[in-house]
Formats: structure tokens, C-alpha cells, sequence
């Protein structure tokens, strides 16, 4: 059989699902340059601003010039210095736990903890919106793979009837794609009753909800009852790379079977060095002013109330209408991608608008008013 990639692609095309890179030249908070222009951008996922912040800058320089600019091997080989050491006490104190462990990516975490965790024989049970890398860690696991529909936790509480072996109950605590959360306190008493382990992603809750930006479990007051604390530094905090935190004995098993940890060449020490000090601003005073600002934009930016995230989908159905509604959007002087299959359901496109302390308030009644224009409501 002749292997023609063209044909898939053109197909790809056809159907509007086909994506390019899109060079950014340069990015100044808010705004950024692509293409000669000045676009306001609300799709960056930089809910606090940070990413251009003059405090990350310089712990990064200072970084590089206290360890250099590379690590140089793997973690377990000679790749373990200081700054990752410090960042990862940094991250279990934040989330209230024993222990944390660092990755290169929230991606890399996924993989790494999920199938060092369960087998076969085991069962994962994942909410049916949560994130590509947590749905392709549970089938690299080898493990039973049951989807319960979005929230709807009487199935839920199904499956985890008829689960086999270990079981690993699998969500978001902000859906990356929706902006909605789960219902955390209803999740962790089925867990609990049945005897299942919790993964909690707070990849976009992280820096946004919660006592310093400790995410919707610390909002709730359920730390101590997660038993597995997935993240990300590179949202709200601004960097790159992604951490689990959980009891020590779990992070000693994840140093030795983590596969995208063991094998991986270690984190820039730079950038854990600098990742510790977003930790810092994300808990302190600053953190409490920048949220207050988040809030305070995105309550503006959904007519007057607080919606559950800072993540605004306005979803449009077909992909020729999202891609459509983003090119005009984009003429108007707004970055705001249309998000297709597969990234969300067929039929399902939308416009993913997202909000950061980094905006200013201009900046939001002139898309308010463009959105009207345009005869969408918020």
C-alpha cells in the first residue's frame, strides 16, 4: 500500500481542521507583533502576566549565571542540582504535601506518573473532557480505561462499582476547553467511598483560585484529601514544566519507574531557579494584587459576573464558523484562535477567550465592544 500523507492532509484542509504555526514576533504583555501587526492577544494562557514579568527576567539571568545553562544529564545521572531540589520543597509546601517532583512539561508529567502508577489489571477512570496528555498516559499505562461524561458523577460512581485492581479516578479542576470546574467535594467523597486514588490537574486553576493561588482544592479545603497534585509552571507562574506533588513515598516510586523522568535530561536549572521565585510572587502580595485584577477584568469581560475560570469559550459549532469569527476578530486587532477538532468535539468549535492581569481595562471594552459588533454577547 502506497503511503501518501498528502492526501490526508489535503483531507485535513478540507474539512477545516488543518493548523500552522503562527510566528510571533514579539510580545510586550497584552500585545503582541505577528505579521507586521499589533494584536491584543486573549488567547495566552498567562493568567497573571507573569511570563513578561521584570522579577522572573532576572531570576532567569540570575540562573544562568549561578549554574549555568544547562543541567547536562538526566536527573539520577548527574542532572539533580540545587535549584531543582529547592523548587520541588518549594511545591510541596505550596500544595500542602510530603513531597514534589519536577518534569519538563505538563505533557511529560502525565506520561510519566499515570502508567508508573497503574497496569494492567488496574483500571483509570477519566472525566471525558480532560486533557489529551492525561487521556494518552492512562492507555500508554496499560490499564483498563473507562470515560465517564463530563461531571456526571452517578456514572461515575458506576464504573468505580465494577473497577478492577488499583483504581485512579482522573480530572481537571479547570477544563482547559469549557473554563468550568469539577465538582470536586462530590469527586473526592465517591473516591473515598470506593477506595480510588484522585489525580487532580490544577494546570489552570494553579495562580488563579484558591489562598495564594493554590488552586480549587486549597479553595475547598481538600489539600490533604488529594492524593495525587498534578500542575504546570508554564500558565499562571509563567515558565515551562510541570510538577506532581504527593506523599514522599509516591514521589520515591515516581523518581524510579517515571519513565518521562528517569529518561529525560533534567529541567534548566535556571529555569527551576526561576520557576521557585514565581512561586514566591504567585503566594505573596503581588499574587493577591494580580488576581484581584484578573478578577476584576474577567467579571467585566462576562457582563458583570464571575464566571468559574479565566477561560471564556464562546462556542460556535461548525469550524468555518469559528475560523471565520477568529479572522475577523484577528482584522479588528484580536488574537483569539479558533479551537477545532480534535482538540474539542466535532461540532463543538469555538472561540477559547482568555483573560490576564496583563490586560488593560481599555483593552477589554474595545473587545466588548467588537464582540457586540459582531453579535456575540457576553
Amino acid at each position: 500500500m502506497k503511503w501518501d500523507i498528502q492526501v490526508e492532509s489535503d483531507e485535513w484542509r478540507a474539512r477545516g481542521l488543518w493548523r500552522e504555526l503562527r510566528e510571533i514576533e514579539a510580545a510586550s504583555g497584552s500585545v503582541i507583533q505577528w505579521n507586521g501587526r499589533e494584536l491584543v492577544n486573549f488567547s495566552s494562557n498567562d493568567y497573571l502576566g507573569l511570563a513578561g514579568s521584570q522579577e522572573l527576567q532576572a531570576a532567569l539571568h540570575e540562573g544562568v549565571d549561578r549554574y549555568g545553562a544547562g543541567a547536562g544529564a538526566s536527573r539520577l545521572v548527574c542532572g539533580t542540582l540545587s535549584p531543582h531540589l529547592v523548587l520541588e520543597r518549594a511545591l510541596a509546601q505550596f500544595k500542602r504535601t510530603e513531597a514534589a517532583l519536577v518534569f519538563s512539561s505538563g505533557f511529560a508529567t502525565a506520561l510519566g506518573v499515570i502508567p508508573a502508577l497503574v497496569g494492567h489489571g488496574d483500571t483509570v477512570i477519566l472525566d471525558k473532557l480532560c486533557h489529551a496528555s492525561l487521556v494518552d498516559a492512562a492507555r500508554l499505562s496499560g490499564a483498563v480505561l473507562r470515560v465517564f461524561p463530563h461531571n456526571h458523577f452517578p456514572r461515575l460512581e458506576k464504573l468505580l462499582q465494577t473497577a478492577q485492581g488499583r483504581v485512579l479516578v482522573v480530572t481537571e479542576s479547570v477544563f482547559s476547553m469549557d473554563g468550568d470546574r469539577c465538582d470536586l467535594a462530590e469527586l473526592v467523597e465517591l473516591k473515598d467511598r470506593y477506595g480510588a486514588w484522585l489525580l487532580l490537574d490544577e494546570a489552570h486553576a494553579v495562580g488563579v483560585l484558591g489562598p495564594q493561588g493554590r488552586g480549587l482544592a486549597a479553595e475547598l479545603g481538600m489539600e490533604g484529601r488529594i492524593d495525587l497534585h498534578m500542575g504546570t509552571l508554564s500558565k499562571a507562574l509563567g515558565l515551562s514544566g510541570g510538577y506532581l506533588a504527593a506523599k514522599r513515598q509516591v514521589i520515591d516510586w515516581l523518581i524510579n519507574r517515571a519513565r518521562s523522568f528517569v529518561y529525560s535530561t533534567a529541567m534548566l536549572p535556571s529555569l527551576a531557579h526561576a520557576a521557585t521565585k514565581a512561586l514566591e510572587v504567585v503566594a505573596g502580595a503581588v499574587g493577591d494584587e494580580l488576581r484581584t485584577r484578573l478578577w476584576l477584568h474577567l467579571q467585566r469581560l462576562n457582563g458583570g459576573t464571575l464566571p468559574p475560570s479565566a477561560i471564556l469559550p464562546i462556542i460556535l459549532g461548525e469550524e468555518s464558523a469559528a475560523l471565520a469569527s477568529s479572522q475577523r476578530l484577528m482584522e479588528a486587532g484580536f488574537l483569539i484562535p479558533a479551537i477545532r477538532y480534535p482538540t474539542v468535539a466535532r461540532g463543538a468549535a469555538r472561540l477559547r477567550l482568555t483573560c490576564t492581569a496583563a490586560h488593560r481595562q481599555s483593552q477589554i471594552d474595545s473587545l466588548l465592544r467588537e464582540l457586540n459588533v459582531q453579535g456575540f454577547q457576553r
